[in-house]
């Protein structure tokens, strides 16, 4: 043990350097032994195999870096058969990344022949799928025994969020794999049918008792003993599959809502499936007083689980399946999905109206019979599966197809380059040398993006980073405006800003004064005029006085406060706002977002979770859309007035203005108000619960959504939204939405939390994204449809993958 302590030390060695181990000479393959794609295929014929560290705690990557050459890679250049630059960044057919989890069975034997081979599961390929790492004949088994070490304890601290240090040799034995079955010759030459049958038993390298640890040459203090040790087979990809956790304690009950006899399921993270866990059980929803309600789901033998309703079970019916899907939590944070599978329609009814029930009246405090018909049945729909309407095959189809020719014509215009570059980069300058935090504690907060001049401007307490957009859809730092301060001198980070007057000015709002409003000219970086709006009325948000305003020398914008909508005009004297243009209401609605159209209309949402629509200031609105309970903390329009977009903290809204029938038909909910009995159909946008599950299960924090917004541009049509929580980028396809599809949002996943993210202006190609130390634009085709590996796959600070390499680095601390 002390020799697996002391070679623990030596190989981790300095934590600020990113690279662990390496084994600097190999061919990547990826087999197949049972598929009819092809047995073998040749990845990199010269590649590099390292172990490196991630921007988080115990978390670890397995990195395969192609290798050139010399005069290869000028040579395909030339060709124009590589797109990486010579002295560029790493592309992704240079390099290959895996997060180091005990569901890639990583292994690593030497063949009888002497090859040594490290192998690990395709996750995304077919059930045997491999990819294989034939070492170089040069490669010294001690050096592949070290590799095999750090691989297994940095699984360790991946699974048990702790340091290696605590492991026994026990503990790490657990990532041996030594049941599995023998490795397929990695070979393009190698037959599907003989090669399992007549390759060679390997011999696995044993790493973790004392006595078989090889270290590093490098260290002539430390126990050398070549492993000989032989693995019995195991069939592939046997897990440990997901284990319920204990059920909290029922509180007493005062009422029953619903009761329904139904099937348990819990999805299992290692297949990425729901596993049946009790064919009966009995659940139950109930109220406990003080608005509270409970979920109760007890079998014949054992209490399953208790949970408290709120709206984080993130529940989603589907009628079609008889299920209903919802997140559970336990208390040290940990998401488990679950699935509750109906004998009939009715009883899956029943049980949702009695769950919905419960959900809105703790989110409203008030009682499910005083709520309108109507507006219970939107309630309803709304928590019914992600599509609401059936989609026919044609249209399916046609929305597919499109989507295809448009990503392979983004694959045509999207051209590699250089990247970013912070202010002070230069050629000899090392990674070391970059900045990447204030010494005040400061990170980025906000982003405003340049509709009239392709610019992007980021909040940094009180500084306000500039960056240009190049043609090449990168960012360049521009310039720092260094202080934040009113005209009298004093300092402050802006609660809100709000690009103005063609991006000539910005407006600011200073947190410690809600009355006023700051005019900083970007021109000079400097703020040169505080408007006071109102003496009794506050500013809570702000919003341009049209959908495109920006793009000209509009004056005017609109404020909320409260309970009160109005107008703002810097010109006036004294108090900025037009009283004539003043809509009041004598509650307190708790107006949270506002969003215009191209026309002007107006839409207000509030903490409430309503939405009010209107024409114009100063009047009643023409169409008032009911809570569903959650506060909203973002409100976007399509600039035609058709979408209305609202963010909460779990999900998005998307509503259709439009009236279909009706003597309104044809108009919007701006100009009309809806009839009676026909409102608005909503469409829930919500990240499925198993994809819930697993984020939380790999960032243990739940879902919070950055507010959401459609792509936009004068003469761009909305076809994206984009919306992030905590280190994932997510964008919805409109027309996967409105067709039906199943897999309407694809995910980029950083190694910090996104703090802000927009689109670029006029385009859905490109996305502009505020991190807590960095500034970064990504094209949309870099994102990914939702899956097990690329939900887990925790791109390394700044790489390649992740969000800059060590050229795309931009100096966010200004």
């Amino acid at each position: 043990m002390f020799a697996l302590r002391s070679l623990t030390k030596y190989l981790f060695g300095d934590a600020n350097k990113e690279s662990i181990i390496e084994l600097p000479q190999g061919q990547l393959y990826i087999v197949r032994p049972r598929s009819p794609k092809g047995y073998s295929e040749l990845i990199f014929k010269d590649a590099a195999a390292s172990i490196k560290r991630t921007g988080q705690e115990f978390q670890y990557q397995l990195v395969i870096q192609r290798a050139y050459e010399e005069g290869e890679a000028e040579l395909l250049e030339e060709d124009g058969g590589d797109e990486r630059a010579t002295d560029g960044p790493l592309s992704d057919k240079d390099e290959k990344t895996f997060l180091l989890d005990e569901s890639l069975r990583f292994r690593a034997d030497i063949r009888e022949s002497g090859e040594i081979t490290l192998a690990w599961l395709d996750l995304s390929g077919d059930p045997g799928d491999l990819f294989e790492f034939v070492c170089d004949p040069s490669t010294q088994p001690e050096t592949a025994t070290s590799f095999a070490l750090v691989a297994a304890q940095c699984q360790y601290e991946r699974k048990h969020r702790q340091s290696r240090e605590n492991a026994t040799e026990a503990d790490l034995d657990e990532f041996t794999f030594e049941e599995e079955e023998p490795l397929p010759i990695a070979s393009p030459l190698a037959s599907p049918i003989l090669s399992p049958a007549i390759s060679p038993s390997p011999t696995p390298i044993r790493t973790f008792s004392s006595a078989a640890t090889t270290p590093i040459k490098h260290d002539p203090d430390m126990v050398r003993e070549t492993p000989k040790k032989i693995r019995a087979p195991l069939r592939p990809h046997e897990e440990k599959p997901t284990q319920a956790p204990a059920a909290a304690k029922q509180p007493e009950t005062r009422e029953v809502l619903c009761n329904q006899d139904v099937e348990l399921h819990l999805f299992d993270f290692q297949s990425g499936t729901f596993v049946l866990q009790d064919s009966s059980v009995n659940a139950t929803v109930s109220e406990v007083g003080n608005w509270k309600y409970w979920l109760q789901i007890t079998g014949k033998e054992k209490a399953w689980l208790g949970s408290e309703v709120k709206p984080e079970l993130n529940p989603v019916f589907n009628f079609e399946y008889l299920s209903f899907i919802f997140n559970c939590y336990t208390e040290d944070g940990s998401a488990f999905s679950w699935l509750l599978k109906f004998k009939a329609r009715e009883d899956e009814e029943a049980f949702q109206e009695g769950l919905m029930q419960a959900l809105w009246e703790h989110l409203n405090e008030m009682k499910w019979a005083k709520a309108k018909d109507t507006d219970r049945d939107y309630v309803l729909d709304a928590f019914n599966d992600l599509v609401l309407e059936d989609a026919d095959d044609a249209r399916e189809a046609a929305a597919a197809e499109e989507d295809e020719l448009a990503a392979e014509e983004e694959e045509e215009e999207y051209e590699s380059d250089d990247g970013q570059r912070s202010e002070h980069y230069d050629s000899d300058e090392s990674e070391d040398d970059l900045e990447t935090k204030d010494s005040d504690g400061n990170v980025n907060s906000q982003l405003a993006v340049g509709y009239k001049h392709d610019r992007s401007f980021v909040v940094r307490g009180s500084k306000i980073g500039v960056f240009k957009h190049t043609p090449d859809n990168h960012l360049q730092f521009s310039t720092n405006i260094s202080r934040v301060e009113t005209p009298k001198g004093k300092l402050f980070s802006p609660k809100k800003i709000m690009l103005h007057a063609e991006d000539r000015n910005m407006i600011l709002q200073n947190p410690d004064d809600p009355n006023s409003l700051y005019k900083m000219d970007l021109e000079y970086g400097k703020i040169v005029d505080e408007w006071k709006v109102h003496d009794d009325i506050p500013v809570s948000t702000f919003a341009p006085e049209s959908k495109f305003s920006q793009m000209t020398g509009e004056q005017t914008f609109l404020g909320l406060s409260n309970n009160a909508l109005y107008r703002i005009d810097p010109r006036l004297s004294g108090n900025k706002l037009v009283d004539s243009e003043l809509k009041q209401y004598a509650t307190k609605n708790g107006f949270s977002a506002a969003a215009t159209t191209e026309k002007g209309y107006i839409a207000v949402a509030s903490s409430k979770g309503d939405i009010r629509m209107f024409d114009r200031l100063g009047i009643n609105a023409k169409t008032h859309i009911p809570a569903l309970g959650d506060p909203i903390i973002g409100l976007d329009t399509s600039a035609d007035g058709r979408w209305v977009l609202a963010t909460t903290k779990t999900y998005l809204l998307l509503i259709d203005a439009l009236q279909k029938d009706g003597k309104n038909e044809g108009k919007l909910g701006f100009e009309k108000s809806f009839a009676k009995d026909s409102k608005p159909q909503p469409r829930r946008l919500a990240l499925t619960p198993s994809h819930v599950a697993q984020f939380q299960h790999e960032t243990k924090a739940p879902t919070s959504f950055t507010p959401a917004r459609f792509n936009t541009g004068p003469d761009s049509e909305e076809t994206t939204i984009i919306t992030a929580t905590g280190p994932f980028i997510i964008t919805w396809s409109l027309k996967k939405v409105l067709a039906g599809r199943k897999d309407p949002y694809s995910i980029k996943r950083y190694a910090e939390d996104v703090k802000a993210d927009n689109f670029r202006f006029g385009s859905d190609k490109n996305i502009v994204v505020a991190l807590p130390n960095e500034v970064n634009m990504v094209a949309k085709r870099a994102l990914q449809r939702p899956t097990r590996e690329s939900i887990m796959a925790t791109p390394r600070k700044g790489g390649r993958g992740s969000y800059l390499s060590r050229n795309d680095i931009v100096n966010s601390p200004y």
